[in-house]
């Protein structure tokens, strides 16, 4: 299964947070599995620490850095994506949680979150 893996999700998988759910670990430790990360995750993670690095700790290339040690795979954000973004329906209002849902649509990959409002966008998110 291909796998889309949102921001939250990213972060408690690389720094072994008691956050990330058993059903998480499942899925990204499964082999046979191939788990993106978006650039857009990046993105957002280095917007937020440059606003409040006391939050968030690390910066865009450290996490681009420890996802891609991790064994996760870099995915692109396309024009596509962004096109796609204005036909989701009204359901979430952070950007970046829209970019990876159109992302993970149209590529047809699960998007794995913890979010609880993420999975109204269908059954391809798997709530972890």
């Amino acid at each position: 299964m291909k796998c889309l893996v949102d921001t939250h999700v990213l972060i408690w998988s690389v720094v072994d947070s008691k956050k990330l759910s058993k059903v998480a670990k499942a899925i990204l430790g499964d082999g046979e599995n191939e788990c993106f990360f978006s650039a857009a995750s990046v993105w957002e993670i280095a917007l937020k620490h440059s606003k409040h690095p006391e939050d968030i700790p690390i910066g865009g290339e450290d996490a681009r850095q420890l996802f891609l040690k991790a064994g996760y795979l870099e995915f692109p954000v396309f024009a596509k994506h962004s096109a796609v973004v204005e036909r989701l329906p009204d359901i979430h209002q952070d950007p970046f949680d829209r970019m990876l849902v159109a992302q993970a649509q149209m590529e047809g990959m699960k998007l794995v979150t913890h979010d609880h409002v993420i999975p109204q966008y269908g059954t391809f998110v798997v709530r972890v």
